[in-house]
This record gives C-alpha cells, structure tokens and sequence, in this order.
C-alpha cells in the first residue's frame, strides 16, 4: 500500500532539493526512504528504481531550464539573445548544481526525444538564427555553445577559476562576447 501523501511527482522534486543540497551522486532511493521516515520497499509503489528517480530529476532539471530560457529569450535576439541564453546555464546551474548536474544525465533516445531538453535545443537554434548560419554550420554551433555554456559552469561551479584575477563573473561577459564575435564570423569549412 502507498502511503499516503507519497507521489512519484513528489518524490522527485525531494529528490531535486536532495541533489542541490547533497550533490546528484547522493541521491538514492535509501536516502528518500530515509527523508520520509518510510521503508525503501513503500517507494516501489511510485518509482521503480534509483535510476527512475534519476531520470525523474533530470526531466525536471530540463523542463525547468527549458522555462528559465523560455522567458530570457523572449523579444530578444542577436548578441542579446545570446547573452540571455548563457546566462540562464550559469544562473540556474549556481541555484540549482544538483538538478543542473542531472539536466545532464544520458537519457534512453526515446525519454530524450520526449523531454524539455528538445525546447532548449530548439531554442538555441532561434537563438542562432540571429546569425544566419545554414547547416551543418547550425549543429557546429550549437555544440560549440554548449559545450562553453557547460564547460565553463562545471569549472567554475568546482571552483576551477577561483585562483586568480580577473574573478568569472568579470570572464563571463567576456566569453559572451567573443562566442558572438566568432558567430557573427563564423569561418567557412576548411
């Protein structure tokens, strides 16, 4: 029998808090058990598995994401645009590492194909089309700024930058600029 109040909807998003407060690699079906004060066994009734609950946090990591950008990006384009779209990774990724570190979790293609992680990818090509790149030059694009927006705040969120001058909050802007430099130039093929 479930018990009472217990939800799948529920236990994820403890299981979100559990991660930004824990850190993603700390949340396990035992430590929710332990949160409710129920026996692990009473959390089959709503999730099958850890892995479940994993996917679980990282849907909603997406889905919350997908939102934040939704909203920086409305009426915006070009530089602004961009700037806005980055600002959401870091942003969220600084009040949420865990759930941040679960948007990254490899899904199965079909729960990918079926999460908000294709709105933020679709998104980051409106974001592109500011400027005017055709494909396959889209998809260089697109995993070129994920991989800043993502290598930059996994470093920093580690404390990789807070060893020297100029702080990240002074390189950010900077980086923002330089990726819209080079978009705006995009190279032809070699």
């Amino acid at each position: 029998m479930a018990r009472a109040g217990l939800t799948a909807q529920r236990l994820v998003a403890a299981g979100a808090d559990l991660a930004d407060e824990a850190g993603f690699e700390q949340v396990t079906l035992s430590a929710l058990a332990r949160q409710f004060d129920v026996k692990v066994a009473s959390l089959y009734s709503h999730l099958k598995s850890s892995q479940d609950l994993r996917t679980g946090i990282a849907l909603l990591a997406l889905r919350e994401l997908a939102d934040r950008a939704g909203d920086a990006l409305a009426g915006r384009s070009g530089k602004d645009a961009l700037a806005a779209l980055a600002d959401v990774y870091r942003d969220y990724a600084r009040d949420h590492p865990g759930r941040y570190t679960a948007a990254r979790l490899p899904l199965d293609p079909e729960t990918a194909a079926a999460s908000a992680g294709v709105r933020l990818a679709r998104m980051t090509r409106a974001v592109l089309r500011g400027y005017d790149l055709g494909e396959p030059d889209q998809t260089h694009a697109v995993r070129l700024l994920g991989s800043v927006f993502h290598g930059y705040v996994s470093l920093e969120l580690a404390g990789g930058f807070s060893h020297s001058a100029p702080g990240s909050a002074e390189t950010w802007p900077r980086i923002v600029d330089a990726l819209d430099a080079l978009l705006r130039n995009w190279p032809p093929p070699a």
